[in-house]
């Protein structure tokens, strides 16, 4: 009787376990290698699902890791909560392949505008542009800073800036349209963030990744904002970035890049950032554009308050959307306001 009643007793823990098991919240994804890859809620903290749960996901690990799933490696993704499937039906996100959180939205004409990524095997994507056929400029740089992909063992690469081969040829930007131009090769994603391997470091030397800066701005006010960047990164699990100038009619300079080719470059008259930082410790995500005038003359300010607008003002002026791919109501929330104690800035005024 006794041994009986303790098998009984065996049967109603496991019961009580696999019950237990079912309820708790659990991320499934299938790869497009045919695996399947699932964790539980006592594995992970929080799962950051990227767009409509379909494409995309970054799991926070209990260990204070994080393991990204990309949109080129997933078929199909859901996050069981209770045995309920959660959606999240954001109305503006790409569509395409750019489905990650850093991604602007991409340009209408997708026959005219290239997105382009570049990845390694050890650290995933480098950066990612979308590339104005009819500029043969850069439309934006965007990227991920996180511990993953930031730390450095090795220096900057003695790679020479070059073309981009992904882009046609007729619509590259070449070295000599630099060369005795008056103007420097300024990177948009910068060779500092990117030190984990050679490889990637010599990525962000492609042209496509660069636009033509006066070397004041370059070096003074946007390098000033880039190691800012690098503090905040620092603050925050995930920094996601872009970087950009204007490359519209109303918004470049007369004057263009012309160097030792009978092709010119526009001059953009602006560069900016756009920036959202998210906490894993807060679930909560901030954000912050930032907007300077390109200036052939040194800004010494170091109050960078005083360039800082929200998501939605930068939105305006440039008619571009970022971060589409958040979920509707936290891209609303971060992109209506700035927090300048969060971000550590203060203002002149």
């Amino acid at each position: 009787m006794k041994k009986h009643i303790i098998l009984f007793a065996t049967l109603l823990l496991s019961l009580t376990a696999m019950a237990q098991e079912e309820q708790k919240d659990t991320i499934i994804i299938t790869l497009n290698n045919g695996t399947e890859v699932r964790y539980t809620s006592d594995e992970f903290d929080r799962v950051q699902v990227i767009f409509n749960l379909h494409y995309g996901v970054k799991v926070y690990l209990k260990d204070g890791k994080s393991k990204d799933y990309l949109a080129s490696q997933v078929v199909y993704a859901k996050y069981q909560e209770g045995g309920t499937v959660i959606t999240d039906r954001n109305v503006n996100r790409n569509l395409y392949r750019a489905k990650l959180l850093e991604y602007p939205h991409l340009a209408a004409d997708s026959t005219m505008n290239q997105l382009i990524i570049k990845s390694t095997p050890d650290y995933g994507i480098t950066f990612s542009v979308e590339w104005s056929y009819a500029d043969k400029a850069n439309r934006w740089t965007c990227y991920q800073m996180h511990s993953g992909n930031t730390y450095k063992k090795v220096t900057r690469s003695d790679d020479p800036f070059k073309p981009d081969p992904e882009i046609p040829s007729q619509y590259q930007t070449v070295v000599n349209n630099y060369k005795n131009s008056g103007f420097s090769k300024g990177h948009l994603c910068p060779s500092a963030d990117r030190l984990c391997s050679l490889n990637q470091n010599e990525q962000t030397f492609y042209l496509s990744n660069i636009q033509p800066q006066w070397q004041p701005h370059n070096g003074g006010l946007w390098l000033r904002m880039e190691n800012k960047i690098r503090d905040w990164a620092d603050q925050c699990d995930t920094l996601y970035v872009v970087k950009a100038a204007t490359i519209r009619a109303d918004q470049i300079y007369e004057e263009r890049c012309h160097g030792k080719t009978d092709a010119s470059l526009p001059v953009p008259k602006y560069f900016y950032m756009a920036l959202l930082a998210y906490n894993k410790s807060t679930d909560k995500y901030e954000a912050i554009g930032l907007w300077t005038l390109h200036q052939n003359s040194w800004d010494n300010n170091t109050n960078l308050g005083d360039y800082a607008i929200t998501i939605d003002q930068l939105e305006e002026r440039t008619g571009i959307d970022f971060f589409c791919n958040l979920r509707d109501d936290l891209e609303d929330q971060a992109e209506r306001k700035i927090d300048l104690d969060w971000w550590g800035i203060t203002t002149s005024k």
